[in-house]
């Protein structure tokens, strides 16, 4: 099984919906077993620059989270085709094993 987990700031929209939105609803629709967006609390990217969406007049764009698992080749098809509708966001591959308990 492989977990997808796509970064991206809350704030950014895809159309006239948040972004966030558009990426799980697209999840829904390739039917992954399942998804779960995250909004975080304070984090930076890749130009270093903190974001803290809770400060006081903070206009910062809060950091998202969204993390979906899968079938390996679930994963792989359904990342290739969110990546032909959008081009944004920080995309992390792994392997993991499912635990039943």
């Amino acid at each position: 099984m492989l977990q997808a987990q796509i970064f991206i700031d809350k704030d950014e929209v895809f159309g006239t919906q948040p972004l966030y939105e558009f990426i799980i609803q697209f999840l829904l629709k390739q039917n992954v077993a399942g998804a779960t967006a995250f909004r975080g609390v304070i984090g930076f990217g890749e130009h270093h620059q903190l974001k803290r969406p809770d400060s006081l007049f903070s206009f910062d764009e809060p950091p998202m989270l969204i993390t979906f698992i899968d079938e390996d080749e679930k994963v792989t098809d359904t990342l290739t085709a969110l990546r032909k509708r959008v081009s944004s966001g920080f995309i992390v591959i792994s392997k993991v094993d499912r635990f039943n308990m």
